[in-house]
């Protein structure tokens, strides 16, 4: 090749491999603060390492969950406001992890873009890392794509990968029974699910995205529906240490209704007392700006509980206290019962 002429360079199509490494070398530090036992190379190989029996597993099972954040991403690229996104992703993973008896053990993400703005991509990042640092996982790799032509100006996509490991024969659900208590984690909000949903109502209510929150004085609409999903794990993890957990949930799409029913053999369901717990404002607003029933409603979003845990009867008081004392709010909200649908008693208020 010649190097007479000015010749075209891959900055020119609008890939610049030096923002690239300028990213990289940002999010070093937040990916080296969540190393954890069974790390053994992270960040800039072209595979990441890990060792299980240095993470304390002898006969191991691995679990693998993958997520995005759906279009809950769009109100963060709307707003500015993209610090907490990456706990949303990690959550979205590591909490259906737990739901399986898994303790997540590292993550992956995956970022693309049409143009990389290193500062953008560095506080998303640093929300993954915080989020992994949440939950006891180490952020060991992943994947940043700049794609002209793919993305609009300022859009952005993530998808994050989790893996975690269980000791052989003590993979969840197990043992579900007839009579098994129903213990309920309360939500953060609306987590990140139901969120073009959400983004319709809010066109049809008019208001802005920085327009004062009509369910929480302090703040702004935009900043209130980005409340970052709750991470569970910690908590979860504990709880099924102590015995009597038969099952754990995640409420994600498809609300109580579709998913309460996957953790249940077949022949049993849940009854739920929908007083057991109050409504957040959130969700107040968004039924009655939509005008929405409760079957509905209960079927979209999770409506203030986020995680359900089925436990034995005679463990019920001791898991309960046990997440309370972990900061969970809980709710003892039915029990497991015969027949082949979740049965709602009570008013969502």
């Amino acid at each position: 090749m010649s190097d007479g002429r000015n010749g075209i360079t891959y900055a020119d199509a609008g890939v610049d491999i030096d923002a690239g490494a300028a990213l990289v070398n940002r999010i070093a530090p937040a990916a080296k603060r969540t190393a954890r036992p069974g790390v053994m190379a992270g960040l800039g190989g072209f595979g990441a390492l890990f060792d299980l029996k240095a993470a304390g597993y002898s006969d191991p099972i691995l679990v693998a969950a993958t997520d995005g954040v759906g279009t809950k991403l769009r109100i963060a690229i709307d707003t500015g406001h993209v610090g907490t996104i990456g706990i949303d992703l990690v959550a979205m993973c590591v909490n259906d992890l737990v739901c399986q008896g898994a303790e997540p053990l590292f993550f992956l993400d995956y970022f693309a873009t049409g143009k990389l703005d290193v500062d953008s991509a560095a506080r998303v990042v640093e929300g993954i890392a915080e989020g992994c640092a949440r939950s006891g996982c180490a952020l060991i790799g992943g994947e940043t794509a700049e794609m002209p032509g793919m993305y609009g100006a300022g859009d952005f996509d993530l998808a994050g990968f989790a893996v975690g490991a269980m000791e052989r024969g003590r993979a969840l659900p197990d043992t579900v029974e007839e009579g098994d208590v129903l213990l309920g984690l309360a939500s953060d909000g609306v987590h990140s699910n139901g969120y073009s949903l959400v983004r319709k109502l809010v066109g049809m209510s008019g208001l802005g995205w920085d327009a004062p929150c009509p369910w929480d004085d302090g703040t702004t609409l935009g900043a209130a529906l980005l409340a970052p999903t709750r991470l569970y794990v910690r908590p979860a993890l504990d709880a099924i240490a102590a015995g009597g957990v038969h099952a754990l949930a995640h409420i994600t799409g498809g609300g109580l209704t579709e998913n309460l029913p996957r953790v249940l053999p077949e022949g049993l369901t849940a009854g739920v007392d929908v007083e057991s717990w109050q409504l957040p404002g959130v969700f107040g607003w968004l039924a009655e700006t939509g005008g929405m029933t409760q079957t509905e409603m209960l079927k979209t979003f999770n409506c203030g509980v986020g995680m359900v845990l089925v436990v034995a009867p005679e463990s019920a008081d001791a898991a309960e206290a046990a997440l309370s004392a972990a900061g969970e709010t809980v709710f003892r909200m039915g029990h497991v019962t015969r027949g082949d649908a979740v049965v709602y008693g009570g008013a969502l208020a």
